[in-house]
């Protein structure tokens, strides 16, 4: 049976961050420091390439939607990222991607099948994850739940959303269409994507080919000028309120 081994705990502003293991894999639970007695929404995150599951993106993510919708919010390592040992597979793509960057050479081809790969291995974790969070009485089984990730977080969200019913609504972005427009096919929840319309490495054909590929009936589109990395910060604000309209519960300031 997947179970949480919580690891570390501390609190700051509100916000309740325990450490933990499922299967031997790290992850972060951030929390309503002052858990009331009925349960709150879940949202899974997946963090991007070459980062971990506490950076700046996923904490700044994760304290908007606990203080602002009163959700817990997880993520784990993607294999081979933070805490995680890296593979000889691992190095060695690694290695291409910064021989390709070096050689001006499109990193695309490269980033999809490392990607690919990554979610292979993580889409059983997010399960085993999600059973066993959904394990702890503050969340329980039968609540909403909802994923939120950009760039490889979506290469690994949209296999995990496919085959889990228990994901209700989803945030995605930044990634070319390649492996996952037919995954994309299979999900049919509520999808808010976002796209930089002067993105230097996936164009906007790439861009709008995978949005265009889920089977949604509720599907937004949130394109924004700048390169991939120029991501608006007010993008994760409209992602609490997307969420909080789908999983319940009102936006504070």
């Amino acid at each position: 049976m997947n179970s949480v081994q919580f690891t570390a705990e501390s609190s700051s502003n509100g916000v309740l961050e325990r450490d933990f293991t499922v299967n031997g894999v790290p992850g972060v639970l951030w929390s309503p420091a002052s858990t009331a007695a009925d349960r709150a929404p879940l949202v899974l995150m997946g963090h991007g390439g070459g980062n971990h599951k506490k950076h700046p993106a996923m904490s700044g993510r994760a304290r908007l939607l606990v203080t602002g919708c009163g959700y817990h919010v997880a993520v784990i390592d993607a294999p081979g990222h933070g805490d995680r040992p890296r593979t000889g597979h691992d190095e060695a793509e690694i290695a291409e991607l910064f021989r390709a960057r070096a050689a001006g050479e499109p990193e695309g081809p490269i980033v999809v099948r490392y990607n690919d790969h990554l979610a292979e291995l993580a889409v059983p974790e997010y399960r085993a994850t999600l059973d066993a969070l959904q394990a702890l009485p503050e969340i329980g089984t039968g609540g909403p739940v909802g994923f939120w990730g950009i760039n490889m977080g979506t290469a690994i969200g949209i296999p995990f959303v496919a085959v889990e019913p228990r994901v209700t609504a989803a945030v995605f972005g930044q990634h070319w269409p390649d492996v996952l427009a037919a995954k994309a096919q299979q999900i049919t929840v509520p999808i808010e994507f976002d796209l930089q319309w002067d993105d230097e490495h996936i164009s906007r054909e790439e861009g709008l080919a995978l949005f265009d590929a889920f089977a949604s009936k509720e599907k937004s589109l949130h394109v924004n000028s700048g390169r991939h990395k120029e991501l608006p910060r007010f993008e994760a604000d409209s992602a609490v309120r997307f969420f909080a309209r789908h999983l319940g519960g009102a936006v504070t300031s």
